[in-house]
C-alpha cells in the first residue's frame, strides 16, 4: 500500500458530463418494412438548440469569464460523441465556445464511448474501437489528447480499468460509493489492483447536492450558498486530501432554469474557490502528477453513477431491456461481415445508453428519474417503439447478407468512417450522422 504524504493544500477536481442521445422518432408496427426514418434529427436539432441557448452557451461564457480573471480555475468535460456531432450540425456557436475554452488551457477533456454505450458489456473490440473513435474526434475538435477516462454513467470495473490502461489512459472515473469503499473515503486518489491506472472517485453528496437538492424546498439544508457549500468543502477536506464533484453539465440552465439562481451560485462559488488560500482547483491530469495513490482499489463487479442501487439495473434491470440489449448485439458480426459503414453506424447509434434507460420500471425516486429524462408515456412504450426499430433494422440486415451471399461482390470496401465509403444508398441519413 503506498500512502500518501499529507499535501500543504487540498484539492478539488470539478468536471461536468455533456450529452445529448440521438433520439429515436415514433415508429409503430405498421411502418416495419417501409424504410422510414429511424431518428427524430428535427427533435434533436430543436432539443440541442434549445439545451445550448439555456445551458452550453450561457455556461461557456460565464466559465470563459472567470477563468480569464482567475487563470487557476481548473474545469474537465466529458462530451459524448453523440453530443459532439449535435452540436457540430445543430448548435456551431456553442461548440465553439467549448472550443474557446479549450484554448485557454485550463480546461481538460476526458474521453468515453463515441455513441455513450454499454459496449464493453458485450464486445470489448467494440468498446475499444468506439473509444478510439472518441479521442479522435476530442483531438480534431479541441486539438487535445485526452489520457482519463470516464465510461459512460460512470460504469467500471477492475477489468474495464485493465483495458483502459491498454488503451494509454493514465486514469479513469467512477462513483465512490460505499459497497466498494467499506470505511474507507471517496476523497482520494486510488490506484487499480494490478495496473497502473489511477481511480478518480466521484463524491456523490457533494454532487448530487448541486445536481438534484439545489431546488428541494423541502431539503433541510435549502438554501444552499456557496459559503455553506465551501464550508462542507473544507471540513472534509481537513483529512482527506482530493474530491471529486461530477454533474450534468445541463444542470446549469435546462434542468435547474436560470430563474433559480443556478448561474449566480456556480459564479460566485468558482471565484470563492478562486481566491481560496486552502483549496485549489486540480485537473485530473494534474491530480495524476502531483498526487500519490493512497491505496489500491478492488472493484470486482460493474458500478455505475445511476439510480440507488449504483449498478447495471438502471439499463439492464428488467427482461425488457434485457432482450432488446441482447438483440442488437447479436446483430455485430452479420453487419461487420456485410461491411456497411452506414449500417454500422446505425447500430451504434442504436447502442446509446439512453435508449435502454427509458425502459427502465423502476418506481419510488429512481422511476421518477427515469420519468423525467424519457419523451415516452411509459418504459412499455419505450420498448415497443425501440423493438419495432429493431425488427426493421433486423430485417434489413437480413436482405443486405442475402444480397451479399447472393453476388459475393469482388472488391471488400474497408469498414472505416470515411466518408467516401458510405453506402448512402442504404440510408440517406449517413450523409449528416
Amino acid at each position: 500500500m503506498n500512502l500518501q504524504q499529507k499535501s500543504k493544500k487540498q484539492y478539488l477536481n470539478l468536471y461536468f458530463q455533456v450529452h445529448q442521445p440521438r433520439r429515436l422518432g415514433q415508429f409503430s408496427f405498421f411502418d416495419i418494412g417501409t424504410g422510414s426514418d429511424y431518428f427524430d434529427d428535427g427533435l434533436n436539432q430543436v432539443i440541442m438548440r434549445r439545451i445550448a441557448k439555456d445551458c452550453y452557451l450561457p455556461t461557456n461564457l460565464l466559465l470563459l469569464k472567470l477563468i480569464r480573471k482567475y487563470p487557476d480555475i481548473r474545469i474537465s468535460f466529458s462530451i459524448s460523441g453523440s453530443a459532439l456531432k449535435q452540436l457540430e450540425l445543430f448548435a456551431p456557436a456553442a461548440l465553439e465556445s467549448f472550443q474557446m475554452l479549450a484554448a485557454t488551457g485550463a480546461v481538460e477533456f476526458l474521453s468515453e464511448t463515441y455513441y455513450h454505450s454499454l459496449s464493453f458489456l458485450t464486445s470489448k473490440d467494440e468498446f475499444k474501437t468506439q473509444v478510439i473513435k472518441h479521442t479522435d474526434k476530442i483531438k480534431d475538435l479541441f486539438g487535445i489528447s485526452p489520457t482519463v477516462f470516464r465510461n459512460t454513467e460512470l460504469i467500471y470495473n477492475d477489468e474495464i480499468g485493465r483495458t483502459v490502461n491498454d488503451l494509454g489512459f493514465k486514469g479513469v472515473f467512477t462513483d465512490g460509493i460505499e459497497k466498494i469503499l467499506g470505511e474507507r473515503s471517496p476523497n482520494h486518489l486510488y490506484q487499480h489492483p494490478d495496473q497502473s491506472t489511477r481511480i478518480f472517485l466521484r463524491n456523490y453528496q457533494l454532487s448530487d447536492d448541486l445536481a438534484f437538492r439545489f431546488m428541494q424546498k423541502d431539503w433541510p439544508e435549502w438554501p444552499l450558498t456557496p459559503a455553506k457549500y465551501i464550508t462542507w468543502l473544507e471540513n472534509i477536506l481537513k483529512k482527506d486530501e482530493l474530491i471529486t464533484v461530477g454533474l450534468d453539465y445541463e444542470t446549469f440552465g435546462e434542468h435547474q432554469k436560470k430563474g433559480t439562481g443556478i448561474f449566480k451560485f456556480l459564479e460566485t462559488l468558482l471565484t470563492r474557490l478562486a481566491k481560496h488560500k486552502n483549496i485549489e482547483m486540480i485537473s485530473p491530469s494534474q491530480a495524476i502528477l502531483m498526487l500519490n495513490p493512497i491505496s489500491t482499489l478492488h472493484i470486482p463487479d460493474s458500478i455505475s453513477w445511476a439510480d440507488e442501487n449504483r449498478d447495471l439495473s438502471a439499463w439492464l434491470g428488467n427482461e425488457m431491456q434485457q432482450n432488446a440489449f441482447d438483440v442488437l448485439n447479436r446483430l455485430e458480426m452479420p453487419i461487420k461481415n456485410i461491411g456497411s459503414v452506414t449500417l454500422l453506424n446505425t447500430w451504434r447509434y442504436l447502442q446509446t445508453s439512453d435508449h435502454f434507460y427509458y425502459m427502465s420500471t423502476k418506481t419510488g425516486n429512481d422511476g421518477g428519474v427515469h420519468n423525467y429524462f424519457s419523451p415516452y408515456a411509459s418504459p412499455y412504450a419505450a420498448f415497443m417503439n425501440y423493438m419495432n426499430v429493431l425488427t426493421d433494422f433486423s430485417l434489413q440486415v437480413e436482405k443486405l447478407e442475402k444480397v451479399q451471399r447472393e453476388t459475393k461482390p469482388a472488391f471488400n470496401f474497408p469498414l472505416t468512417d470515411n466518408p467516401e465509403y458510405i453506402d448512402t444508398k442504404w440510408r440517406p441519413e449517413a450523409l449528416t450522422f
